[in-house]
């Protein structure tokens, strides 16, 4: 099943509303009109009596005859000019009149209620008679026994409303399908401008990584036009990133390769021992410098794809721990290494990315402090932050390339150790993704390096 567009998304939510906005409106206009019709309708119902008793008032004082005397209905025949009007001898059949004297009837329509009907009480009364729903109003006359009654059938009052209703009705069956014609073609106008956007990138080639045109987009859609510039433009930088890193990871590569082949080439052509055992642990020192190489790319491959998954690590116990992985070659090298700091230090982080950015660390310290040097490591906490501290007595970093160093393949001139230039790299990028900062300076006493790592306890 295929998604539903945006256009009909939109059409689906806004075409209800109108519609139960119109449903709404007629239920209104239906209920007032009712109301007006019933007020008019009464209106004219006391009318008639008035004018009823004012055509009546002589006879009905001062005739001397009590017997009931029926007013004949007008003919309505073709004769009669009346007869034009198809709907005048039913409006005359829903209406009916009597006229009391003393509790007995002395006229009445020929529509009339017969005599079981006593007269009603003063004002209007709704009352069913003979399957028909009538509204009546009796008008007694004061001091005189006399009371005028009309009526009429309520079906005359719903036929005029149900009339009113299918005459706005029949439009509507026109209108509404306008309406929602124009409400579709005003959300897919209204959308010409994301189709643009879909447009312009579509249209683009793989490697067409530059800003889309934002002048003409709306103000709503202004925020979703700059951020897709914003992915464009970090996109953008991570390829040349990436394409850079690339060129200098095959370039440091080449080297160690170049170097291996030189070395066979060298080897095989060769007899004498002596100079085959100066090639062989050349090809071993070549061979491990492309293996540190290759390991450090993969340490910072997994620092930029690798998913954080943050826990409790207790960071002395890390530290000492990472410490004791490079016993061997600190008792070698006849190092002083400290460590110093509260053992119970515990930080919530991920415990891989930080090992690996402290083994980086100490690396770098154990591999440029001389034979017999000093590496000290202090653990301390400073307001909601922990404090790791490296100090060697190498040769230093210049406060001028301190920046630098923290590029990839960067080396710097005066150190002779061999190296990638990759090591503080992935210390940058692992504390980037750890949201943790490093600065570089020079310890107490004044020669070697200093390197601070400031952590965040959560």
């Amino acid at each position: 099943m295929s998604p539903s567009t945006l256009t009909r998304k939109l059409y689906l939510r806004i075409a209800p509303v109108v519609v139960v906005t119109i449903l709404v409106i007629g239920a209104f206009a239906f209920n007032s009109a009712t109301r007006e019709i019933n007020n008019i309708y009464d209106a004219q119902l006391i009318n008639d009596a008035n004018v009823l008793w004012g055509l009546l008032h002589n006879r009905l004082r001062h005739s001397p005859e009590r017997t009931p005397q029926q007013v004949d209905d007008i003919d309505f025949n073709m004769d009669n000019q009346l007869a034009f009007n198809e709907d005048a001898d039913d409006y005359a059949d829903a209406h009916m009149f009597r006229a009391w004297v003393d509790g007995k009837i002395m006229f009445y329509s020929s529509t009339a209620f017969l005599s079981d009907v006593p007269y009603q009480k003063a004002g209007f009364t709704d009352l069913s008679y003979r399957g028909e729903n009538w509204r009546v109003y009796s008008l007694p006359i004061p001091a005189s026994g006399i009371v005028m009654e009309v009526g009429e059938k309520i079906s005359l009052r719903q036929t005029l409303v149900s009339n009113i209703l299918l005459n706005l009705f029949f439009p509507l069956l026109v209108l509404v399908p306008m309406i929602g014609f124009l409400i579709w073609l005003g959300i897919h106008n209204g959308l010409r401008t994301i189709h643009g956007l879909v447009h312009q990138i579509r249209t683009r080639s793989p490697d067409d990584l530059s800003a889309i045109a934002v002048e003409d987009i709306p103000r709503d859609l202004l925020p979703l036009g700059r951020s897709i510039n914003q992915l464009l433009d970090k996109l953008s930088r991570s390829l040349t990133l990436e394409r850079r890193f690339s060129d200098l990871a095959a370039h440091q590569l080449r080297t160690p390769q170049a170097s291996v082949k030189l070395l066979l080439q060298m080897l095989a052509s060769t007899d004498d021992q002596q100079e085959q055992k100066a090639i062989i642990s050349d090809l071993v020192t070549s061979n491990n410098r492309a293996t540190h190489l290759i390991e450090q790319l993969l340490r910072l491959a997994r620092v930029s794809h690798h998913p954080l998954n943050p826990m409790p690590v207790p960071l002395y116990h890390m530290i000492a721990s990472t410490l004791a992985d490079f016993g061997n070659i600190i008792n070698s090298r006849n190092l002083d290494v400290s460590l110093e700091g509260p053992e119970t230090a515990d930080i919530r982080t991920d415990e891989s990315l930080l090992q690996m950015m402290i083994s980086n660390l100490l690396d770098n310290a154990i591999k440029y402090t001389p034979v017999g040097g000093t590496i000290e490591v202090i653990l301390s906490s400073e307001d909601e932050f922990w404090l790791i501290s490296i100090s060697d007595n190498g040769p230093g970093i210049p406060p001028e390339e301190r920046e630098a160093v923290f590029n990839r393949f960067y080396r710097l001139d005066t150190l002779n150790a061999e190296g990638a230039g990759l090591g503080l790299a992935i210390v940058a990028d692992t504390a980037e993704r750890l949201a943790a900062s490093v600065k570089l300076s020079t310890p107490s006493w004044g020669s070697g390096l200093r390197v601070e790592l400031r952590l965040s306890r959560n």
